[in-house]
């Protein structure tokens, strides 16, 4: 622990606050207690910011690529009380930039689509102290190249601004349902296009004489059954040939052990919801949710191809929305990415910041520039050599 004694015109009400820093898996697994007051007092509905998540992604991807050494490098803000105001979960990485040896500290979650929104979370009235604290603490990690700042809103992304030349970069687009209190309410205020779409969708599955159900699957005891249906219609979703294309974000064995272990944890905690959308006895469309404070995340889904002229993946989603709506929940994430299917339905835009912070050396400002250069081209084999975890199997 380490005692940062903080000047009366950065936070009157307190004293001194302590940082932890935590670098091994095991001990993140003792910060459960911390990361619920710390969400409940900063109003945190992403799943992606949840104990849960960060403890299966440390046990199941951490190191699953053998050209990229990583470790855990979190910093954990106590106040004059001992309660938990601030927890920045960096991964420090260490790989080869051709010649060059590079080290970077980055937010957790570099995967390949998992990890949707990467966030810190920091109390309200945190933000200055929280981003000195951490640099204070950078200062003494050797040989780092760059940090790189994501999930920045509010307080804290002006804090990190403040003073420093950071290299921002587009920022992150989360798109968002504001809910109102009835589901007819909702509808009314939707536009012309979808709620023909929605009345095709249900009116469709009537005149060809199929009913149907939702059920919302949300007990670790049916997990297993219903993840590897989901597994099933998700890969036939990617490899319809019919509508936008979509990647299948669990065709590697590391992906589908880490979807079963942070369900089974999110499951425990009550914030899994499996919508199934159920056509007589076979469940042909699915949609992973997870309700995290007063809201509903709606992350990946799939369905069989052979009811695409029904539209059960709209169905899905408006039963969705529906489930939210009766259970008081405030909003829905659509997840991030701009599409016609998101776009539908209305969302408000919600930014998250992304900056890089490099080390003033000029080894580490060529290596920075060099990762960004390549980063910017998507068709750089350079960029999967170096920066694409080839390792998941």
């Amino acid at each position: 622990m380490t005692a940062l004694l903080i000047p009366d015109d950065t936070l009157a009400r307190s004293q001194k606050v302590t940082l932890q820093t935590v670098v091994h898996v095991e001990d993140i697994g003792a910060l459960e207690a911390d990361y619920a007051r710390l969400c409940r007092v900063t109003g945190n509905n992403l799943p992606f910011s949840q104990h849960a998540w960060h403890l299966s992604w440390c046990q199941h991807i951490l190191n699953c690529d053998p050209r990229i050494e990583e470790e855990p490098l979190f910093y954990i803000l106590r106040d004059a009380r001992n309660d938990c105001v601030a927890i920045l979960p960096f991964i420090l990485c260490r790989r080869r930039l051709g010649p060059l040896k590079v080290v970077s500290v980055v937010p957790l979650g570099a995967d390949p689509g998992l990890t949707e929104i990467r966030t810190p979370l920091v109390q309200e009235g945190y933000g200055h102290l929280t981003a000195r604290a951490a640099r204070d603490a950078l200062d003494h990690v050797a040989d780092w190249d760059w940090v790189h700042w994501t999930g920045l809103r509010g307080e804290f992304a002006e804090a990190l601004s403040a003073g420093k030349e950071l290299q921002w970069q587009e920022p992150l687009s989360d798109f968002v349902l504001d809910l109102p209190p009835s589901w007819e309410e909702f509808r009314s205020g939707l536009k012309h296009n979808i709620r023909e779409s929605l009345r095709h969708c249900y009116n469709s599955l009537a005149r060809g004489g199929h009913s149907f159900e939702l059920d919302v699957i949300e007990s670790s005891r049916e997990l297993q059954p219903a993840l590897s249906r989901f597994l099933q219609l998700h890969q036939m979703r990617a490899a319809c040939t019919r509508g936008p294309g979509h990647a299948d974000r669990f065709a590697s064995a590391v992906s589908r052990e880490f979807l079963y272990a942070v369900c089974e944890r999110l499951a425990d905690a009550g914030a899994l919801k499996l919508f199934a959308l159920k056509i007589g006895a076979e469940i042909v469309a699915m949609r992973i949710g997870f309700v995290v404070g007063d809201g509903l995340y709606l992350y990946y889904s799939g369905f069989d191809p052979k009811w695409w002229e029904f539209g059960v993946m709209t169905t899905t989603m408006a039963e969705a929305i529906k489930y939210a709506i009766g259970r008081g929940l405030r909003i829905v994430h659509l997840s991030p990415t701009w599409t016609v299917s998101k776009s539908r339905w209305g969302p408000r835009q919600v930014d998250y910041g992304s900056a890089y912070e490099t080390r003033a050396r000029l080894r580490s400002r060529l290596a920075n520039s060099a990762y960004l250069k390549i980063k910017s081209d998507p068709g750089s084999k350079l960029l999967q050599r170096l920066i694409t975890r080839r390792s998941w199997h």
